[in-house]
Order: structure tokens, then sequence, then C-alpha cells
């Protein structure tokens, strides 16, 4: 059965767990969607994982809806939410509506996500007025990594904790379906999780959210730059990958790949002919 906005919501209600995964291209979404996954981000983490940068900053709108597209192709039951760049919808309420149309009309993205607070409401409220379903995406912001000094946890005190509430709630009123709280203490997102009626997805934020996301290359151990403290990995695809690689190295160099079974053959009278 298809995913869609309604599916989280009613997920919260029912007190059933969502999940969700990052994925940037046709062979891992379809995977994700085969094994059963609620949702897949294209998200502007692609700018690391992908891209080789040393943050989200640089990713264009072109790269969001390039890979978007790939995503959506792959996938039949998932919800596809396309993360809206940085500088994409800070500029202007116009901007913001313009450019989440064009990841839903040109990407095929189900839903948009985008990073911010009270400050945001009025690009959310006016996205969702345009008939595009909004994520919202408070705490650690990474698109404001230079304004908050690096990607580090938020909310720690009093002051900074009660912003967070205020901005969840705020993110919900302006109409968005569910929001991710990313890099935020548990309880604090405890707090979060029971004060707005929209589900929240937990990245670095304990158990309580309504549920959990991840950046796949991180949960298998494909990307080794660094690892968050909120990682846990599955599996460690990324020796494998390394092992695979290398097999394949030897066996070129020593003439065992391909061996006959992987050729096409004709027919030796053909061959003779050709002397």
């Amino acid at each position: 059965m298809k995913n869609t906005v309604v599916t989280f919501k009613n997920a919260k209600n029912m007190n059933e767990k969502l999940t969700m995964l990052t994925a940037y291209d046709y062979s891992t979404a379809k995977l994700m969607d085969d094994a059963g996954i609620n949702g897949i981000l294209v998200g502007d983490s692609l700018g690391m994982v992908c891209l080789g940068y040393d943050d989200t900053l640089s990713v264009t709108m072109e790269d969001i809806i390039h890979h978007t597209k790939a995503v959506a192709r792959g996938v039949k039951n998932s919800l596809v939410v396309a993360d809206m760049p940085f500088m994409s919808y800070q500029t202007s309420v116009y901007d913001a509506v313009v450019n989440a149309g064009r990841l839903i009309k040109e990407g095929k993205a189900n839903a948009v996500k985008l990073e911010g607070g009270l400050e945001v409401c009025d690009k959310i409220e006016a996205i969702v007025k345009a008939s595009i379903p909004v994520m919202g995406h408070i705490g650690l912001t990474p698109q404001s990594v230079n304004a908050i000094g690096g990607f580090k946890v938020q909310g720690k005190n009093e002051e900074a904790a009660r912003k967070l509430i205020n901005d969840a709630i705020a993110v919900e009123k302006a109409g968005a379906f569910s929001i991710v709280l990313e890099g935020v203490p548990s309880k604090l997102a405890d707090i979060i999780t029971d004060k707005v009626s929209i589900p929240t997805i937990g990245i670095g934020a304990g158990a309580r959210c309504d549920g959990q996301i991840l950046v796949y290359q991180d949960m298998l151990g494909m990307f080794d730059d660094f690892t968050p403290k909120f990682v846990k990995k599955y599996e460690c695809l990324g020796d494998k990958m390394k092992e695979a690689f290398k097999n394949y190295i030897d066996e070129v160099k020593d003439g065992s790949f391909p061996s006959e079974e992987h050729g096409f053959k004709i027919d030796d009278d053909i061959i003779e002919k050709l002397y």
C-alpha cells in the first residue's frame, strides 16, 4: 500500500513507528521500497556522502531534482520526500513555493522538507497552501552549520530547549505533516513528541520519537569520513565492497576473470572463414 502523508499522520494516532532512510539513486531506492520502508528522503546529505563536499551548503536544486527523479522511478510504496537545498527557500516566500513546486513537478517527489522553526513558518504555510506537503526539520539543522557553530546537539539549555518546543508547535501550526528532530536530547524530544499531533522523525533524538531516519551509507558502513554518535551500523558493507573490488582486480590481473562461462560463443566454421 502506498505511503502518504495521511499514512504518517495515522501512524502517530495508532502508535505505530515510522521508518525512513535516505536514498539518492534508483537501485538503492528500489531495494528500500521492496523492504517496506515507510519513507525515503532524498536528503541534501547527498552533498557529503555522494558528492564529497564538507557540508550540505553547496547542494543545488538541480542536484536534488536529478537524484529525486532517480529515486522516484525506483519506488512504488514509499513516501518520497525531497530536501529543499540551502538558499532555495530562505530568500523569499515566492522562491520557496516555486522551488518546492519544482521538486514535486520535475523531481516527482511526494513531499518536500525544509529546515528551521518560527523563522520559516511563512514559507511552510505558503507551500502547504500550494497543495505541497511539507516535512519540517528542527534541532541540528545542517544548513545552519555556520550559524550554530558546527554539528552540535541543540536545545541543551532552558532557553534553547523552550525555543525548540515553540518551533515544533509553530511548524505544526503552519501546516507541516511531520517534523524531523535532529541532534536533540532524548528527554526534550520526548516533550516535543507529546506536544505536537504530527509525527516526529528522530535522528539522534531518542527512541520516543514517532519514527526514525538515518543516512543509509552511515547505517551500512559505507561512509567512514566520520560517524555520528547516533548511528548504528547494521552492516559493514564498505569493508565487503572493498574486498570485492580487490578480488575483481586480482582476478583480472591473473587472468581468471572472465572465464569461459562469462563469454559468448560463435560457430567455429565462421571463425575459420575469418583467417
